[in-house]
């Protein structure tokens, strides 16, 4: 084959492999088992938490009953250890029999019957992170599964695989997906296990992906991602818009290691980020403060922006930032981020150029409704005080005329 066959067949090839299923063109939201339930699974003992098919229906029960749904997380997905520890003797997966008794397909039922879509967990691997079967060497059947099943969004983690085979694996899992004839979400693990990631490849194949670390249910654990996140923004961040999306892993909002203001910081950047807002949380016990945080319209509006364009870290001093999303409207999301620990609120007051926003007149709208709304600009420094580990978030919104020059 001539040196331009090649290429042109490459081109084919590559052409065909890429995603493109008119999918998750704003950040997906909803709720996972992972973070809160891992892999319990002995239902006598921890009856109201073993990853079950009753763990799911009681949960999309709640979603709907506690407006969860109608705010748009639409998602309800099932992550590890929700299969038998062998495939049967065709080779196809099976739910565990005991704690999903009817099968999956019937849980994608209850589900669609209430309006959510049904998200589900594999590996690319021989096994799970946590050693049930992974799809290797059985990918186009286990889609045929998944294809009966109803699902509406595979999580394919990276566990048991060798990193090197995950840049031609993932898109050829991607390209199954396409041809099952079935839309379905795919997000893909496979920037997170490797050192160098080839985002613009990633980004061509799947619909969101996980960049880094799996997150903890701490304060450490969440601001490490967020640093992470910050000092290497200008390798990912221009990749993701509608139908890509980078994915800093689920929200910890309502468990048990972050504090109310901390909680409040993570809802922030995930909006200005236009990450996947993930839930996983007991909706059966959480506190009424994380459910606000949760259900809050107006920046649950900022993450889902139809601009789709992802926010940075444009300011970062005295342990103190400010993360900036502009949005469709031409108005600016602003997240000031306080990192410092000690007792006291900490104040800072900042120019134009420091938020990265055009100097002119604006209505300052505070997202957590802290503060009175206030006009800013079109000179000045704009000034606010940030509780230990918390977060100011505001909306800049562009008073019209504001630029007009009244000279005679």
């Amino acid at each position: 084959m001539s040196v331009l066959h090649l290429t042109v067949f490459l081109g084919l090839f590559s052409f065909n492999l890429a995603l493109d299923n008119g999918l998750a063109l704003t950040p997906p939201m909803g709720w996972l088992t992972w973070q809160r339930f891992r892999c319990i699974t002995d239902c006598v003992k921890y009856p109201n938490e073993c990853i079950s098919e009753a763990l799911i229906k009681r949960t999309a029960d709640r979603m709907v009953d506690e407006g969860y749904l109608k705010a748009g997380y639409n998602y309800v997905g099932i992550d590890d250890c929700w299969l038998e520890k062998e495939r049967d003797v065709h080779g196809n997966l099976v739910p565990d029999r005991q704690r999903f008794p009817n099968g999956m397909k019937a849980v994608a039922d209850y589900l669609h019957d209430r309006g959510f879509k049904f998200a589900l967990y594999q590996d690319y691997g021989t096994k799970t992170c946590m050693g049930y079967p992974g799809v290797l060497g059985h990918e186009a059947g286990d889609i045929n599964s998944f294809v009966k099943w109803d699902v509406d969004y595979i999580k394919l983690d990276g566990c048991f695989i060798d990193t090197a085979k995950m840049d031609e694996g993932y898109p050829y899992f991607g390209k199954l997906l396409n041809d099952s004839g079935r839309p379905i979400v795919y997000s893909c693990s496979w920037p997170a296990y490797q050192k160098e990631p080839n985002y613009a490849s990633i980004a061509k194949h799947c619909n969101l992906w996980r960049n880094w670390d799996d997150i903890q249910d701490s304060w450490g654990s969440l601001s490490s991602i967020m640093t992470w996140f910050a000092e290497h923004q200008d390798e990912f961040t221009k990749y993701a818009g509608p139908g890509q999306w980078n994915d800093p892993d689920m929200l910890l909002i309502g468990n048990f290691g972050l504090s109310l203001d901390q909680a409040k910081v993570q809802m922030a950047v995930w909006s200005i980020l236009a990450a996947p807002l993930l839930m996983s949380v007991d909706l059966d016990t959480i506190r009424q403060e994380f459910k606000e945080i949760l259900l809050n319209r107006d920046i649950i509006n900022i993450d889902q922006d139809s601009l789709g364009k992802p926010g940075s870290r444009v300011w970062n001093q005295s342990k103190c930032e400010i993360w900036n999303r502009k949005l469709a409207d031409e108005s600016y999301a602003l997240a000031f981020v306080n990192r410092r620990d000690d007792g006291a609120p900490y104040s800072v007051k900042v120019s134009f150029d420091s938020m990265k926003i055009p100097k002119q007149a604006y209505e300052v709208n505070d997202l957590y409704k802290e503060e009175m709304d206030r006009s800013f600009g079109p000179t000045g420094e704009f000034e606010t005080r940030i509780n230990p580990s918390g977060v100011k978030f505001y909306k800049f919104i562009p008073k019209k005329f504001n630029e007009i020059d009244v000279k005679t």
